[in-house]
């Protein structure tokens, strides 16, 4: 699988239930925070048509944002599966 990386924000519940889906499915993903970091912040509006949208998920070369949070779309744009 390619590398994931999560672009989020220390408040944003949908941020953590992200990442809990995947602590939960043992998938690796490094982890952004875009309120300390102006350059991720700038890119998640980039990538967002303007946008702050967290989490903004990378995988590989692709962003997507997960905003609200979807455990389907989650599943389903990293090709893992829903079940634990």
């Amino acid at each position: 699988m390619d590398e994931i990386t999560i672009y989020s924000t220390s408040w944003c519940v949908d941020c953590r239930r992200a990442k809990q889906f995947l602590k939960d499915r043992g998938v690796a993903y490094s982890e952004v925070n875009i309120d300390e970091d102006p350059d991720a912040e700038e890119l998640v509006l980039q990538v967002n048509k303007g946008r702050r949208k967290v989490p903004t998920i990378k995988v590989g070369d692709r962003y997507f944002a997960c905003s609200p949070f979807d455990p389907y779309q989650l599943s389903s744009e990293l090709h893992i599966p829903m079940n634990k």
